[in-house]
């Protein structure tokens, strides 16, 4: 029972601790305490060097020890781990295979030892050893005890190694992350100046300009404003993506702040014959909000008006519960595949593919709506039925009391 409860605070130990070289010193000192022993140690095979390499070691010199490599022939540790089975030698010096050089270099004698090999996916990757049984010798019930904390020592390497590579994958995650934001950042930056101009002289020409030239400087005006609306997304998308995004928060009168965004685009509306609908709540509802966050129900309606066909239907509604405020943005266009309906809030996801494209684009608009619902502590999703059969975008935000 008192074994029992030992290996029980083994399991709980690497439950609570992550870095491995604490974990093996603990699970050592654990064992140092069962097998009522002088001192332990794991030996690590070095498959480059075809040697075995003291890791950690409880009991003994560790810097003096991980200076000694332990050959694979000609020594029992090498046995242990060539043989994959444990070993009890309890007169080690008279042992043939017995490896002197520790002894001689550190001055610490074994006399007796009990090794098991410690395996991970049915390669062996090492050795657990104990030294020196204080009182008696060493047993079969003490390797099998051994063996069982080499089983629980393969765990802990394992999970090591695999958060290692979690951390790794992280890391270079991190690093495409940075690559993309510093990108965005630079781009809009750069591209800012240049964009001005060209508003500026295409404003000018569109104004002065007459017949031909001024329909010439009106499509260049538009596709600049066009390119200007893609930078402002990808600006605000980078401060979202960074962290870097600090809100303003003041009330705002929802319904005001989305009847002024319906208004403005159902002038462009109009001349394709949608049939556009507000529905306002029965009240007046207020949110605590930052004025950016207009831009979600701006990108909302434009998304409605892209994907619906000319003469389909477009529907914003706003209610309210006790706490809660509800927009929904219902329209009749292409609908959402299944697969899709959560995919799209990614940032640059297209429904279409980019070569085959029919709606423009960077794919930001709805990444950037829930990156600022989001820091609102609000919630955004799509429902639908399907291909060709509408989409209703729904928002929900905590309602502010005035």
């Amino acid at each position: 029972m008192e074994y029992l409860d030992r290996l029980i605070a083994i399991n709980q130990m690497l439950s609570s601790e992550l870095e491995l070289k604490p974990q093996l010193k603990s699970i050592l000192s654990k064992v140092v305490e069962m097998l009522s022993c002088d001192a332990a140690s794991i030996m690590f095979y070095d498959e480059d060097e075809e040697l075995l390499n003291f890791s950690v070691s409880v009991g003994a010199e560790s810097d003096e020890l991980a200076a000694i490599p332990i050959p694979v022939e000609g020594s029992i540790a090498g046995l242990i781990f060539t043989q994959r089975t444990p070993m009890i030698i309890n007169d080690v010096p008279k042992n043939p295979d017995y490896f002197t050089v520790v002894e001689e270099r550190t001055g610490y004698q074994v006399r007796s030892l009990l090794g098991v090999p410690i395996i991970i996916r049915e390669r062996t990757i090492g050795v657990l050893e104990g030294l020196n049984k204080i009182e008696g010798e060493f047993t079969e019930a003490d390797a099998q005890l051994l063996s069982l904390v080499a089983a629980q020592t393969s765990v802990a390497i394992n999970n090591a190694h695999i958060i290692e590579e979690l951390q790794q994958a992280n890391e270079e995650l991190r690093q495409a992350d940075k690559l993309k934001a510093d990108f965005m950042a630079v781009a809009s930056h750069e591209l800012r100046t240049p964009l001005g101009i060209i508003l500026g002289y295409a404003t000018f020409l569109k104004e002065e300009a007459k017949g031909e030239f001024s329909e010439h400087a009106g499509t260049v005006h538009a596709a600049a404003m066009r390119l200007r609306a893609l930078l402002e997304d990808m600006t605000n998308m980078n401060l979202l993506y960074t962290g870097a995004t600090e809100l303003r928060l003041r009330p705002i009168q929802i319904q005001n702040m989305i009847k002024t965004i319906f208004d403005d685009i159902s002038q462009m509306a109009k001349a394709v014959d949608y049939q556009l609908e507000f529905i306002p709540p029965s009240q007046d509802l207020w949110v605590n909000a930052d004025e950016r966050l207009q831009k979600v129900f701006e990108n909302l309606l434009n998304n409605a008006i892209r994907f619906t066909p000319p003469k389909g239907e477009i529907v914003v509604r706003i209610s309210a519960t006790e706490g809660e405020i509800l927009v929904e943005v219902q329209d009749s266009g292409i609908g959402i595949h299944p697969n899709e309906v959560e995919r799209i809030f990614a940032h640059f996801y297209q429904v279409e593919h980019h070569m085959r494209r029919r709606y423009e684009g960077l794919g930001l608009g709805l990444a950037i709506a829930r990156g600022m619902v989001d820091l609102h502590h609000g919630r955004i999703w799509a429902e639908s039925d399907g291909p060709g059969k509408g989409s209703t975008f729904k928002v929900l935000l905590p309602r502010f009391a005035i």
